[in-house]
């Protein structure tokens, strides 16, 4: 049993996002669903008793390894640093509060240097820009919500109740 546990945590480990049974089962090469299942269910275990920065998540079918919310805030600033400055992050924000949105309308509320952030988010993936009209709509992508660790549907409430606490 160990043998697949380190199985299963390396792909979970690797593949830093939400990760289907199947695709689990392609990557260790265990073919049994049933096996993969109670290997992951063991390892959430596993990870819960040894009181670390890691635990394993699971949303529907899908398994991740995560950080923990206590300790988030430790790898905040590689997003910050390494990838977006903060005009471009807050750019992605109102992106992602409209989502699908026209770029016109980013425009207008971020200005001109919104064009330039629109390019980098586009080179990173975190949106895809296609012909609407005179403008372009924006939307997020799926790299989107697997990095920020986001569900789909969930994004407009997890938005609004942070909007709201900020005006608290």
């Amino acid at each position: 049993m160990e043998e697949h546990e380190n199985k299963v945590e390396a792909v979970l480990f690797t593949t830093g996002k939400f990760t289907g049974l199947d695709e689990i089962s392609k990557m260790t090469g265990i073919s049994s669903i049933e096996k993969i299942k109670e290997t992951l269910i063991n390892l959430k275990k596993e990870y819960e008793n040894r009181n670390c920065a890691l635990e394993v998540v699971e949303q529907g079918e899908k398994w991740k390894l995560n950080i923990r919310k206590d300790y988030i805030y430790l790898t905040e600033g590689f997003l910050t640093s390494a990838e977006l400055d903060r005009p471009t992050q807050e750019t992605l924000a109102v992106i992602a509060y409209k989502n699908p949105a026209q770029q016109h309308e980013i425009v207008k509320i971020r200005g001109n240097k919104a064009y330039d952030h629109i390019h980098s988010l586009k080179e990173l993936d975190f949106i895809t820009s296609e012909p609407s009209g005179r403008s372009r709509l924006l939307k997020l992508t799926q790299k989107f919500y697997d990095y920020f660790d986001i569900v789909e549907d969930k994004l407009k409430e997890r938005l609004k109740i942070e909007n709201e606490t900020k005006d608290q």
